[in-house]
């Protein structure tokens, strides 16, 4: 499985095809980062009909700006281009598959619905 890249041109893109895309915000100086990057590229590889992406926040300042990522690692996940989860944190395999099953299971029209009614 391999991971997307990340970046301001396709996140958009990216985040708002239908289904589940869970993305890793790290840097290349963050050890955290680097001993994350197995247990999400092993989790991407369980669930190959959701997308995994990495976006490196050293190289896409602005997107990290806009999406205000503050630490890293951080991850984010979007279920048909509604942002369900943004935290700070290493998360061992275990917590990433709990997270994603999470996500499928929610009814998106009720998810929706409450958006809608806490805009109103």
């Amino acid at each position: 499985m391999s991971l997307l890249n990340l970046n301001i041109a396709n996140y958009e893109s990216i985040i708002n095809q239908n289904g589940i895309t869970m993305i890793d915000c790290w840097a290349s100086w963050c050890s955290a980062c680097k001993d994350f990057k197995p247990v999400f590229e092993k989790v991407a590889a369980n669930f190959p009909n959701h997308t995994f992406g990495m976006l490196n926040t050293m190289e896409e300042k602005e997107l990290v700006n806009l999406l205000k990522i503050e630490h890293i690692p951080t991850l984010l996940l979007y279920r048909d281009g509604i942002m369900l989860f943004k935290q700070p944190g290493y998360f061992p395999e275990d917590k990433l598959e709990d997270i994603i099953k999470q996500a499928e299971s929610l009814d998106m029209d009720l998810v929706r619905a409450d958006i809608k009614s806490q805009k109103s």
